[in-house]
């Protein structure tokens, strides 16, 4: 078993890169070559801006190249408690951003051509216990009369016709849901910003910024300074560098992901006849699909803790054994990889995007992030020129975390709160 990331091994090199020294000064600098970051200096590039891309490690490295591989309609909470918390029209507005975001990911993979088995599948999530059907029935209601109309509650009978297990109890189904190779379409996005002029520096790591005045702002990497005019924060949960405002505000979970070696094809038809994106209700629960060359890709919140190699490894026995208890008929299929990635959650499991201290930012996707971070970037380049377009993660305030200062201490007591909720639930 390899303990590296599937999307990113079978994943091209990136090409890209620029070959210059950094430059002293640009109009935008973006921190981050991730979704958001790469997504925002591809749409500054290509209206004439002087767009430079500081990456601490390699482009697409981190939370962006390490992820389950959907890419769905939807936001992270149920859609009826979102509305009961946040009003039908808030909620509404959130539900619409992530539809409008899957199709800005497919414009962007039309456009530049990017080679990434992209396909619109659907979305299945999974009742895990009689209860939750409730759940998802007023949800399915509330989505269905306001921002939804083709979404579709299957019964038991109906999800044991979309996958070959007894273990649920009906279903939510969105049909625009999708999913794609994260790897090949994060270095496709990648090439593509460098095609129109951005200049990506990976092995840049920002330690220090200056703000000199307004938005502009003087940067000190580990290999040299450059003067900003405008800075874009597009770092998710990276705890690394001088940014203790937003690493206050983010907590780093690991959800933990296992990749089959290729399967037989008539064995995935019995499986996962549909063949869609698939999450279980559950707090603790699990993600799944399969890819183009048929191996099963099984994921979730395994253990309430960091990713590392020694974590990626015992979350990736769990995930063994809940895969095989899920699916029986793959008790004995190989693991060819396994891998965790960092999270970036929020308090209200909402993203947050607008500006601090002269510096924009778009983060906080809590586990949702594939199209919603690269529909963010292109709206964060627009806020950055001045084109004011609808940004609907702005909001008044963002306050701290009490008592966490950039170290998730409270993990594992999370993990005992949530394992609680979903064994009474």
């Amino acid at each position: 078993m390899k303990l590296e990331s599937f999307w990113q091994a079978s994943a091209p090199k990136f090409t890209g890169a620029a070959s210059e020294p950094l430059p002293t000064r640009a109009d935008v600098v973006v921190i981050g070559g991730g979704f958001t970051g790469i997504s925002a200096a591809l749409s500054l590039a290509k209206t004439g801006v002087d767009v430079v891309v500081l990456e601490r490690g390699e482009v697409m490295s981190q939370a962006s190249g390490r992820n389950g591989g959907h890419c769905n309609t939807g936001v992270a909470q149920n859609f009826a408690a979102l509305a009961g918390s946040r009003g039908i029209e808030e909620a509404s507005r959130f539900y619409r951003a992530y539809d409008d975001a899957v199709s800005y990911v497919s414009q962007l993979i039309d456009e530049e051509q990017i080679a990434c088995d992209f396909r619109l599948c659907g979305k299945l999530k999974l009742a895990s216990k009689p209860g939750h059907f409730a759940g998802l029935r007023e949800a399915w209601e509330l989505m269905r009369r306001s921002v939804d109309p083709d979404i579709q509650l299957l019964s038991k009978d109906e999800v044991r016709n979309e996958i070959g297990s007894d273990d649920f109890h009906g279903g939510l189904l969105q049909l625009r849901g999708g999913q794609m190779h994260m790897g090949k379409f994060g270095i496709g996005l990648a090439e593509a910003a460098a095609r129109s002029g951005a200049k990506i520096y990976p092995g840049h790591s920002v330690t220090g910024m200056t703000r000199l005045h307004g938005h502009r702002y003087r940067i000190t990497t580990s290999r040299g300074e450059i003067t900003a005019e405008k800075v874009l924060m597009a770092t998710g949960c990276s705890n690394e560098g001088p940014f203790p405002w937003f690493q206050r505000r983010i907590v780093p979970v690991g959800s933990f992901i296992v990749a089959t070696e290729p399967l037989p094809h008539s064995l995935l038809e019995e499986l996962l006849p549909y063949d869609r994106t698939y999450v279980t209700s559950l707090n603790i629960g699990n993600y799944f699909r399969t890819t183009a060359d048929r191996r099963l890709i099984f994921g979730g919140r395994a253990r309430f803790a960091i990713s590392n190699p020694t974590s990626d490894s015992r979350s990736g026995e769990v995930l063994r054994a809940s895969m095989a208890k899920l699916f029986p008929a793959l008790a004995d299929a190989p693991i060819e990889y396994c891998w965790g990635g960092m999270v970036d959650m929020t308090a209200d499991r909402l993203p947050r995007a607008g500006e601090q201290d002269g510096v924009f930012y778009a983060l906080g996707y809590s586990g949702h992030g594939t199209q919603m971070s690269v529909w963010m970037g292109r709206v964060m380049a627009d806020v950055i020129a001045e084109k004011q377009p609808d940004n609907p993660w702005q909001r008044e305030a963002w306050p701290a975390l009490p008592g966490y200062f950039g170290k998730p201490w409270f993990l594992p007591v999370a993990g005992l709160y949530y394992k609680a909720m979903d064994r009474f639930s």
